[in-house]
């Protein structure tokens, strides 16, 4: 092999090519006919490569064929008289065995009896000028029961061969699964250190911010009382100072909010229940466009040990989220949940809007905090679901959707000892 490409020829038609010129050496060597259907035969074998290549659905059918009719062919050119005594018998051997390596058990014996019916087909001659013996007859069967011999222990090394190497393929598709897996859980375990080192910061920069914006807004206030009505510019600027401060306020909770540790306290719970009590929550203070809501609950779905204020802050940030990317102009909102069986079970809820998706470049990176696709978001709010999710010992995901919007996947096992760890958070 040079320069990637694959050689012309490798050792195996070397040798093939070897040991036909062998036989072309052998008498008789001037029968012309014979060295002919040699060089066929190694023609053959060589293009049988292509053959398969560029039919693959007969391609080795047609090998085998032209195989039994060249060496059907050669046995008449080698001097014998009658050729079915012909001591180049054993070259039915080449198209049984590639049959034996193409085929199943039952095309191989199909194909081995054609083979030794090509090679009887010259009993009729023999016997109208020489009358068969009992010894003729005993060896004619025995080389024909070696052909099925042959045929057959080709076939089962073949099978097993085939076999072993589908068995290596699965073998080898599970380490690479398995060896994906891992790559993601170390580069999940990564982040979490890395989110386990802002969380600590955050936790410090917001209680050291909390206090000066107490003081900020207590004066704010303060100044608004006694300017009154004296003087109406500086009144309105200490609105402003009091209401600004009320934001940095909001943000800073949802840092701490972020940072702290959660506790969760579970307890079995009907989702479908509170599923509506998230949607009724987002819907009371919407006041973008029309929203549709379409509910797919399974029948028959289980209780599920969830804490009943953690699952409702998670799914009214997702139901809110997916308010806010279909705006102004509204649109479909689709919330299901289905038992899942498979694996650790649990209860397997969908959250789909048809906004206009999550960008490709962000799907990475939209549950690490302070990624937003809002204009005035923070990025907090998914870092905080896939937090709570965790806590549940549960996983949450973002799919791709046909046609646009998003869909957010969270799942919660019914019982936390059916999943031996937190499922990394991953985006597809």
């Amino acid at each position: 092999m040079t320069d990637g490409k694959q050689a012309r020829f490798d050792w195996l038609d070397i040798f093939w090519l070897i040991f036909l010129a062998g036989l072309a050496a052998l008498p008789p060597i001037a029968e012309i006919h014979k060295q002919l259907v040699l060089l066929a035969l190694g023609i053959v074998q060589l293009a049988e490569s292509h053959l398969l290549k560029r039919w693959p659905n007969f391609g080795s059918s047609l090998a085998v064929l032209l195989k039994i009719l060249l060496a059907t062919l050669l046995l008449a050119h080698t001097g014998s008289e009658p050729a079915i005594n012909s001591s180049y018998f054993p070259i039915y051997f080449v198209p049984i065995v590639t049959a034996a390596v193409y085929f199943g058990m039952w095309a191989t014996l199909g194909w081995t009896l054609l083979s030794s019916a090509a090679y009887c087909s010259y009993l009729y001659p023999a016997m109208q000028e020489y009358r068969p013996t009992a010894e003729s007859i005993g060896l004619l069967a025995i080389r024909i029961l070696f052909f099925f011999l042959v045929a057959m222990v080709v076939n089962r090394f073949a099978i097993e061969n085939r076999r072993q190497t589908r068995r290596y393929q699965a073998l080898a598709e599970e380490l690479a699964e398995t060896n994906s897996q891992l790559l993601k859980a170390q580069a999940e375990a990564r982040r979490s250190e890395r989110l386990a080192a802002l969380g600590q910061l955050s936790a410090g920069l917001a209680h050291e911010i909390r206090n000066p914006l107490g003081v900020i807004k207590g004066s704010a206030e303060m100044l608004n009382q006694k300017l009154n009505d004296s003087n109406p510019l500086a009144s309105e600027l200490a609105g402003y100072i009091s209401s600004e401060v009320n934001r940095l306020s909001t943000l800073v909770t949802r840092f701490l909010n972020f940072a702290r540790p959660l506790r969760a306290e579970v307890k079995p719970h009907s989702v479908s229940e509170l599923l509506d009590h998230a949607l009724k929550s987002v819907a009371e203070l919407w006041q973008g466009g029309p929203v549709t809501i379409e509910r797919q609950y399974e029948a028959g779905l289980p209780a599920v040990p969830v804490d009943e204020g953690l699952f409702e802050q998670a799914f009214i940030n997702l139901i809110q989220n997916a308010y806010e990317a279909m705006g102004e102009k509204g649109g479909v909102l689709q919330i299901s949940a289905r038992q899942r069986n498979s694996g650790p079970g649990g209860v397997e809820i969908r959250v789909r809007d048809t906004g206009p998706g999550i960008p490709a470049a962000q799907r990475e990176q939209i549950f690490n905090p302070f990624v937003t696709t809002k204009p005035t978001g923070v990025g907090l709010g998914l870092s905080i679901v896939s937090k709570i999710m965790d806590e549940h010992h549960g996983w949450l995901r973002l799919e791709d959707v046909p046609g646009g919007g998003a869909c957010f996947v969270a799942f919660f096992p019914l019982a936390e000892s059916s999943v031996p760890a937190r499922s990394a958070r991953t985006a597809n």
